[in-house]
C-alpha cells in the first residue's frame, strides 16, 4: 500500500508523532511517504492517508482543516485516520479531543481518530502564547506517549494489511 503520513505542526512535536507512526507503517511492509501539510498537493497519489494536526484552543491548524476540505471527496474514497497532539501535563489537559477530528472523521469516513499528548517548550513561544499558558495554567515538557504513538500505528498497519488482503482474497475466489 502507498501511504501519505501528512500533518500540520507548528513547533515540530506533531511532526516526530507522524514521523513514528510513518517509521511503523514503513517497516510493516507499506510504501510509506512522510510530509508536511504544504508539500502535499492532492492526496489522489495514495492508497491510504494517515493525517494530523497539532491541536490550539480546542482546534486542529488551518492548514489540516483546509487540506481535509480541499480533499474531502478523495479522502472519503479511501482509508483515513486522524490524529490530534496537543493535550499537556499528567493527566493531559484539556480532556476533550479536537472538535475537528469527530467531524472530519464522520464527514469522510475515517478509520478511526486518536488524540495524543502533546510537547510544549516554553523557549518556543512567542509572549502571548507564553501568557495564554499562563492563564489557563497550562503546563511545559514532553508529555508524549510513544508507546501510545506506535500501538496506534501497528493497528493502522494490521488493518492496511487486511485492506490490500482482501482484492487479492476475491480474485482468487473467482
Amino acid at each position: 500500500m502507498r501511504v501519505l503520513v501528512t500533518y500540520a505542526s507548528k513547533y515540530g512535536a506533531t511532526a516526530e508523532i507522524a514521523a513514528e507512526v510513518g517509521k511503523a507503517l514503513s517497516g510493516a511492509g507499506n510504501e510509506v511517504e512522510v510530509l508536511p501539510l504544504d508539500k502535499v498537493m492532492t492526496a489522489e497519489d495514495y492508497d491510504a492517508v494517515v493525517l494530523g494536526s497539532g491541536v490550539y484552543t480546542g482546534h486542529w491548524l488551518k492548514a489540516a482543516t483546509q487540506f481535509v476540505k480541499d480533499n474531502e471527496t478523495v479522502l472519503s474514497s479511501r482509508p483515513v485516520w486522524l490524529f490530534a497532539s496537543g493535550p499537556l501535563g499528567d493527566p493531559p489537559k484539556p480532556a476533550q479531543e479536537a472538535i475537528e477530528l469527530a467531524k472530519f472523521g464522520e464527514a469522510i469516513g475515517a478509520r478511526g481518530h486518536r488524540t495524543f499528548a502533546g510537547k510544549m517548550d516554553k523557549n518556543d513561544l512567542t509572549l502571548i502564547e507564553k501568557a495564554v499558558v499562563a492563564a489557563v495554567r497550562g503546563e511545559y515538557g514532553d508529555f508524549r506517549d510513544w508507546g501510545s504513538v506506535l500501538e496506534w500505528a501497528a493497528q493502522i498497519a494490521d488493518e492496511l494489511a487486511r485492506v490490500e488482503a482482501a482484492p487479492r482474497a476475491q480474485a482468487a475466489g473467482k
